[in-house]
């Protein structure tokens, strides 16, 4: 996956060179859990920053690329209390409506603002897996980061208010793998990462949330611009 890494970096490089300088370039991947999206991703972004480092000494352009997770607009354990049914809520953190989708939109619209000398430095949340909670304005997104690479199952997911965000990015990459083949992959990181404590809990987790989660991406996502197909990669294992 890191040849094709490479080469989709030259693209979006060779992209944002054709784009206006008041614009971003914004790329949204999405992806069934376990897909290889995430880490993908990663590749991507720091191929990109190297071939935008390089160009700038010809240039003399300043332009980065960063990367934003989507799992950064969860919502914290603390809303999901204020559930109708809370342990619903927590059993099915993941799916769709356990994120802050209007908040999404909101910092989707304001990557589309004009560019200028007075454009704000426009920040968004990640994730802390320790806490298991988001950290709110932990990303900062400043004037020169050009492109900006956003990852996460439901990036352009096709229901409202998903819908409003994923109709503003240039592209929209779906990472397509095999449900058999992701579930495998999930089960393994699971017990590995300490997600669940055991492989029975893994089994669970993995066939009542996770790939549900995936198939009803799969059934509700808007036109993807480039498919690309996921392969068992050991650049792409996560510890």
């Amino acid at each position: 996956m890191e040849k094709e890494a490479l080469a989709l970096a030259h693209f979006l490089v060779d992209k944002l060179a054709k784009t206006p300088p008041s614009a971003r370039l914004l790329v949204g991947i999405a992806g069934i859990p376990a897909s290889g999206k995430s880490t993908f991703a990663l590749l991507l972004t720091a191929y990109t920053n190297e071939l935008l480092a390089s160009a700038a000494h010809a240039s003399a352009s300043n332009a980065k690329a960063r990367l934003v997770g989507l799992d950064g607009w969860h919502l914290s354990r603390a809303q999901l209390d204020e559930f109708p049914d809370p342990q619903l809520a927590h059993d099915r953190r993941g799916i769709h409506w356990t994120f802050d989708s209007q908040g999404y939109v909101a910092f989707v619209r304001s990557l589309r603002e004009p560019l200028s000398l007075e454009t704000p430095v426009i920040t968004a949340p990640s994730f802390d897996h320790a806490l298991k909670d988001p950290t709110y304005d932990d990303v900062a997104i400043h004037p020169n980061d050009r492109i900006v690479i956003i990852e996460g199952l439901y990036t352009f997911l096709a229901i409202p208010p998903w819908n409003e965000a994923g109709l503003l990015l240039d592209e929209r990459w779906y990472f397509e793998v095999d449900i058999e083949e992701a579930q495998r992959r999930l089960v393994q990181r699971h017990v590995a990462t300490g997600v669940t404590k055991d492989l029975e809990e893994a089994v669970w987790r993995a066939e009542e949330n996770d790939m549900p989660n995936g198939r009803f991406v799969v059934a509700n996502m808007l036109e993807p611009t480039r498919t690309i197909r996921s392969i068992t990669d050991p650049s792409l294992t996560l510890p």
